[in-house]
């Protein structure tokens, strides 16, 4: 079977194994894994799972950066019928923990340390009833197996074991539960499966052009959609070669692209901004670079015109997403002019739908702007435990209601306008001002908060906090800032802070986020 018509990860490891053979899978460094060794180890890592006696449809978190092991552990994990549940490597030891309670998650792969920070130690004292072992993908930390000890668990297993787990794995199982913030701030488990993700990531690939042999540099990271399944999943699918990045450092990935030849670099627009305004760009061979694809932010049609003309890419594609969504709604396609792709987000996937509506559900004609709504064979099962929020997602009709604000125009290509979730994007990261809202509120003397997003030159947008003190209490912007840095991503740190005697309110008592904006912009 072709490596595109698998239906399940574990069978598109297999099959890619057969129709790859020892051709490069992944460059990780100093390591080179070709396609066959890749399926080995991940087989290898599937029998340790088993071992532990993890179950079909238990679900299993990681929390490390875009390395080979991550790859690794997941499509074991996969192998297995174990459900993922990856985590965002900014999050602090507090909010790595709510989504491993929220999940149930009964092993972690982790990290030992990355950039200074001591991951497995983050979660001394927190509430983990259901986490029953934490195993270092690299490193080491107390109480934690290492990888080759985890490795060797499974050398006694029966393949037979693993061929009945691998076989019972359908593409109507659970592949992922990948949390998500809502309006509420609270994250919620978006649960996906194997068969509608590998089928997005085959139309999404193909629409790119994907070619087998090309090197594919990873920048996105694995635990968001972007990095795991427009990212290595498909790399598999089409026979790229994976080199997984795991910071952005914008000398070390023009370094990469004219050692390694890159030919596909996918990103948020700041990572083709940065590297257009690098000094000393002209000192690398990028000539190499074909593909690239963005989204998340709007971007100025001379950037589409430079990545081609100074960057060289000859496919340039922008897009647009949800994880509710198995990360795809739309996209452009290649050949769209410039001014199509900086000023929409493409249109729908194949077999998915779009349209726009207005605030009593009905449809809208073309140029007129109302909330988008996405239906097709890529929605969510659901939310995880949440029958309510995900009732409130999904419709009757089967269409999602996703909370941005757009336009679609006659050819139905998606122009995305507003967000009725107030989310803001910062540096391709979605952050959502109701979680930071609710984290300052517990700072000592604030009576009321508001965050909004302000306009950034090299991040898109990021927070700005509105505080009010409590009467009779003095805050200092600074200490709020420093007490944020302590429990927040520091993606989701407001990066400005105003102290007010009074928040602008409407007549429901709402805080009225445009008057925000606008107070904003006078104190620029």
């Amino acid at each position: 079977m072709s490596p595109v018509e698998s239906t399940t990860i574990p069978q598109l490891l297999a099959n890619a194994s057969q129709a790859f053979g020892d051709s490069p899978a992944i460059v990780d460094g100093g390591r080179r894994i070709g396609y066959r060794e890749l399926d080995r180890l991940r087989q290898q890592a599937a029998y340790a799972l088993l071992a532990l006696e993890i179950q079909a449809g238990e679900r299993v978190a990681i929390w490390a950066p875009n390395i080979w092991e991550w790859i690794v552990a997941a499509s074991a994990l996969h192998s297995v019928g174990a459900v993922l549940v990856p985590l965002n490597t900014r999050m602090k030891g507090s909010e790595a923990a709510f989504v491993l309670r929220e999940s149930g998650a009964s092993l972690l792969f982790s990290i030992g340390e990355f950039l200074g920070v001591d991951y497995p130690r983050q979660l001394d004292g927190e509430h983990l009833p259901a986490l029953r072992q934490i195993v270092c993908l690299r490193g080491s930390a107390a109480d934690c197996l290492d990888w080759a000890e985890f490795l060797a668990l499974g050398r006694n297993v029966p393949a037979a074991v693993l061929a009945r787990r691998q076989v019972a794995v359908t593409a109507q199982s659970l592949s992922d539960l990948l949390f998500t913030s809502g309006t509420t701030g609270r994250p919620k488990g978006v649960m996906t499966e194997h068969g509608q993700n590998l089928r997005v990531v085959r139309d999404w690939s193909e629409v790119v052009g994907l070619r087998q042999g090309e090197r594919y540099l990873i920048v996105n990271p694995f635990f968001h959609s972007f990095g795991y399944k427009a990212g290595w999943l498909a790399a598999l699918m089409r026979g790229c070669c994976i080199y997984p990045q795991q910071v952005f450092d914008v000398e070390q990935l023009m370094a990469c692209v004219a050692r390694e030849r890159i030919n596909v670099l996918p990103g948020p627009p700041t990572l083709y901004q940065s590297l257009l305004a690098h000094p000393e760009r002209s000192q690398y061979d990028l000539s190499s670079l074909r593909v690239a694809v963005t989204g998340a932010a709007a971007i100025p049609v001379q950037m589409i015109q430079r990545m081609r003309d100074e960057l060289g890419f000859a496919t340039i594609v922008t897009a647009y997403g949800l994880t509710e969504a198995c990360g795809f709604a739309s996209i452009c396609r290649p050949g769209d002019p410039p001014e199509l792709v900086a000023n929409s987000s493409g249109r729908a996937m194949p077999g998915v739908e779009l349209c726009c509506v207005d605030a009593e559900g009905r449809r809208l004609p073309p140029g007129q702007a109302g909330e988008v709504l996405v239906r097709g064979y890529n929605l969510m099962r659901g939310y995880f435990n949440d029958p309510q929020a995900s009732a409130e997602a999904l419709d009757a009709d089967g269409w999602l209601h996703t909370g941005d604000i757009g336009v679609l125009d006659e050819q139905g290509y998606l122009r995305i306008t507003d967000r009725l979730k107030d989310m803001l994007i910062t540096g391709g990261f979605n952050v959502y001002p109701a979680e930071i809202e609710q984290c300052l509120l517990r700072y000592p003397g604030l009576a009321q908060v508001a965050v909004i997003g302000i306009a950034d030159e090299r991040l898109g947008e990021v927070a700005m906090a509105f505080l009010l003190p409590t009467p009779g209490r003095t805050i200092e912007a600074s200490a709020v800032l420093a007490w944020c840095r302590e429990q927040l991503a520091n993606y989701k740190v407001p990066r400005r802070v105003q102290v007010v005697e009074a928040l602008p309110l409407n007549a429901a008592g709402k805080v009225t986020k445009n008057v925000l904006r606008e107070w904003a912009a006078a104190a620029v």
